[in-house]
């Protein structure tokens, strides 16, 4: 309790007594005064008081931030890498069940982001036919951000975002391949049923209106060669696990938000792919009247560009890093 505390009490005090008739109010009033001074006084001398035990670690970091220094939000980068492969370990250890229940939510997280883009970008044909850039911004700003937070930071289990911790976990000999395969696979699945899930609550829900939009876009995700999807695939994941990677170095939620949305909302507007997004948005546009088989789903999109979100998880992300601050492909002494 410091003067401020007793000036800013003191003040309220004076006008409350104002307002009041009562003798006993104000007698009242003029006690709590006198403690409330008594209070000051002994603060102000316990501020010059030392004393022999240790400082806390409350303590010390108080002492660096009055010190001109500050603790830092982000992680320096060979921390973040160790994180990062901390991280994986943790998840790769992880029984299947959990992964996959885990997967689900995650799976509906993803999908509630496209589907909110969709709603919203997706809804926007006269500004797609005027200025495409902008409409495509939108599409990238209103939705998957949001889809990937919270997944984030409520603990879930993405495949795309396990293609990189997991792998980087294997490399360090922090797990194996049979522990990666269990991530996957796990992630996977549940993230495709979560998908599935979202994509007929959506469509049963009316709120898309009688907009092309969902199937449009199924269409054009399965009407891609082998090559251009696979391709789309590692650019989106490198983006994805970027974002993955820098938001786990981050210790505050406005930290972790950053980190997700500008690379997030920079791979839809570029329009590439996401293998879990793809699970909801197919799916959908097949409800709402796309003409695309469940074969043509898989062979024309989400495996190859699964397969691409591999690569770009694996090795455009993880790799360099962990070359540059872990063991990978190191000789072990």
């Amino acid at each position: 309790f410091n003067k401020s505390h007793f000036l800013l009490v003191f003040t309220f005090l004076i006008l409350l007594g104002n307002n009041s008739q009562s003798l006993s109010v104000k007698v009242i009033m003029i006690r709590v005064l006198k403690v409330l001074a008594c209070l000051t006084a002994m603060s102000g001398a316990c501020a010059f008081a030392t004393s022999p035990s240790r400082p806390t670690f409350s303590a010390k970091a108080t002492t660096l931030r009055m010190s001109g220094g500050s603790i830092p939000e982000v992680k320096l980068p060979p921390s973040l890498y160790e994180g990062a492969a901390a991280a994986g370990a943790a998840k790769s250890q992880a029984p299947f069940g959990k992964i996959f229940k885990l997967g689900i939510v995650s799976g509906a997280h993803i999908a509630f982001g496209a589907y909110l883009a969709i709603t919203v970008g997706g809804a926007c044909p006269g500004i797609a036919a005027e200025n495409p850039g902008l409409q495509k911004m939108i599409l990238g700003a209103f939705g998957l951000p949001f889809g990937l937070i919270m997944t984030l930071i409520t603990g879930g289990e993405l495949f795309t975002g396990n293609t990189a911790l997991v792998t980087a976990a294997v490399m360090e000999g922090k797990a194996s391949g049979k522990d990666l395969m269990r991530s996957w696979i796990g992630s996977y699945l549940g993230n495709f049923v979560g998908s599935l899930l979202l994509a007929y609550l959506a469509f049963t829900s009316g709120t898309l209106g009688a907009g092309p939009a969902s199937a449009a876009i199924a269409t054009a995700k399965c009407s891609l060669s082998f090559k251009v999807a696979f391709t789309r695939g590692i650019l989106c994941n490198w983006l994805v696990c970027m974002a993955v990677y820098m938001a786990s170095g981050c210790s505050s939620m406005i930290g972790k938000m950053t980190a997700v949305w500008f690379p997030i909302s920079a791979f839809v507007a570029l329009g590439l792919d996401h293998s879990v997004a793809n699970m909801f948005m197919i799916p959908l546009g097949i409800m709402r009247g796309a003409e695309i088989t469940i074969a043509q789903m898989f062979v024309k999109n989400l495996i190859p560009v699964t397969l691409g979100n591999i690569v770009g998880g694996a090795l455009c992300v993880m790799a360099p890093y962990g070359m540059s601050f872990g063991g990978w492909f190191k000789k072990k002494e």
